[in-house]
């Protein structure tokens, strides 16, 4: 079956499913609402799965990509939850200082979508960190869904104390690239 574009699917129903991912309407909601969509035998779970992103398609830049370097990187934030992992990703031939981007993800965690758009921008030059606002709740679980309950349960004042200690540890750490300009 051909995976679908957004173009493919009622302003309406993109609409809808907008309101689901961001919080704003419950999965029942979604379901009920996309009910008038469903037709010709296309329910409206099956709508639901059409609609829900699909990372292995989506991907530009694989983590194998020898030129980029990656490690996993955990950064310690005392006036938020303690520490915040992350996803750290620099261009494999850098030396000296580079220029940093944090990456900060929606409400769904550091997903494989938010990791590719850090190899992105690794293989044009930064080095990118992208930290998970769910580190305190084991990190991304592999399913939007659960993803998006768990960021519910995030104390926002501290995930945001985080995200600003990974950018000032990344504004360090972005000047300690390996190679002759740090010798």
């Amino acid at each position: 079956m051909e995976r679908k574009k957004a173009s493919d699917f009622p302003k309406e129903l993109l609409e809808l499913f907008d309101q689901y991912v961001h919080g704003g309407i419950s999965r029942r909601d979604f379901l009920d609402g996309a009910q008038k969509f469903a037709v010709g035998g296309v329910t409206a779970a099956a709508l639901l799965e059409m609609l829900k992103p699909n990372y292995a398609l989506a991907v530009q830049v694989q983590p194998n990509d020898n030129r980029i370097k990656i490690e996993k990187a955990t950064v310690q934030s005392p006036q938020g939850n303690g520490t915040i992992s992350g996803y750290l990703v620099r261009p494999a031939s850098a030396t000296g200082k580079i220029a940093s981007v944090l990456v900060v993800h929606e409400n769904r965690g550091l997903n494989p979508y938010v990791e590719d758009v850090a190899r992105r921008l690794g293989v044009v030059g930064y080095m990118a960190f992208a930290a998970d606002g769910l580190t305190t709740k084991g990190g991304y679980p592999g399913d939007e869904e659960k993803a998006a309950a768990l960021f519910m349960e995030v104390d926002r004042g501290k995930m945001m104390e985080d995200f600003v200690a990974s950018a000032n540890w990344l504004r360090t750490r972005a000047c300690r690239v390996p190679g002759p300009a740090n010798n």
